[in-house]
């Protein structure tokens, strides 16, 4: 029964993921500005975060001067992902904005072969190679459709992925002994600092604060910050690590379906076989390399003390 919650928990959060990218659309369809959105994100999940800290009395145990700093670092590379992810939203197609930074996956997978030496086994490669075929069927390169959009929103989308891999990377390296609740609030402390300063001359330009500015920032907040984390917190540990990977990434065929059915996005068939292939290639990656290292422990001789 706690599996089936597991699995429940961790998929309804994967799930809020996809949203974002509907109340950003409707963010810039109201006109207002990336910076304008990201400032009120950001503010209202830190202030979120730091209240469900404190309400939980979550401990501060394992906090010095020297990791304060670094978990905050470590979150502004969640600032900068939205700043690249919702930018590429101004110019792309928000289908095709969330491919581009979902190659966080293969991206990932070579920050920890640069950073800890630890070549991909096999699986991993074929993995890989999958998700690029995935991503040329997904971007509909075939049609030519992606001929004619701006090579800036395609930056940034890359951009995107690269942040969110350097996030999920240091974010598991960094004052890990800390307890969670303490880290993401933090975190969300350093991200809203670091777009502070990014949209600084933004700031004035969002008082007096519009109900649609709020509604449209606060959307992406709750669906991207704020609802993931408490799901997460509650279903990840009830479940393998392995199965967690996978089951995230319907984070993918949510924001594209919300895309296509909220935003009135045309989503080709062949867009959705790449999709498929990239969530293929996810689950054959996790589930190969959870078979493979299973087999090397069976074939190690026992130790005898």
């Amino acid at each position: 029964m706690k599996i089936n919650k597991g699995i429940l928990f961790v998929l309804i959060g994967a799930a809020c993921f996809g949203f974002t990218p509907v109340f950003a659309k409707f963010g810039f369809s109201f006109g207002y500005t990336l910076g304008q959105i990201n400032i009120i994100q950001m503010i209202f999940s830190a202030i979120m975060l730091w209240s469900f800290t404190l309400i939980k009395r979550s401990s501060f145990k394992g906090l010095t001067k020297k990791n304060i700093p670094q978990i905050m670092l470590t979150g502004c590379f969640i600032g900068l992902t939205s700043v690249f992810y919702y930018g590429s939203m101004q110019y792309l197609p928000a289908s095709l904005a969330i491919i581009l930074m979902f190659q966080f996956v293969w991206i990932g997978i070579i920050l920890e072969w640069i950073f800890t030496k630890i070549k991909p086994a096999p699986i991993t490669i074929f993995s890989i190679i999958l998700i690029l075929i995935g991503v040329f069927f997904a971007s509909d390169i075939i049609n030519g459709d992606v001929q004619g959009l701006p090579i800036i929103g395609l930056v940034f989308g890359i951009l995107s992925a690269f942040t969110y891999a350097g996030f999920i990377f240091f974010s598991g390296k960094v004052a890990v002994e800390v307890d969670a609740w303490t880290r993401s609030s933090l975190m969300a402390t350093g991200s809203m600092i670091l777009i502070l300063i990014i949209f600084l001359r933004d700031i004035p330009t969002i008082l007096p604060l519009e109900f649609d500015l709020v509604k449209s920032a606060v959307g992406v907040s709750l669906f991207g910050s704020i609802l993931p984390p408490l799901f997460f917190a509650v279903g990840a540990p009830l479940i393998s690590g392995g199965l967690a990977n996978i089951l995230t990434s319907v984070e993918l065929p949510v924001a594209i379906l919300s895309a296509s059915i909220i935003l009135s996005e045309t989503v080709t068939p062949l867009q959705w076989i790449g999709t498929a292939i990239i969530l293929l290639a996810i689950a054959l990656n996790e589930l190969g390399t959870s078979i493979i290292h299973k087999i090397k422990n069976k074939r190690r001789p026992p130790r005898y003390t």
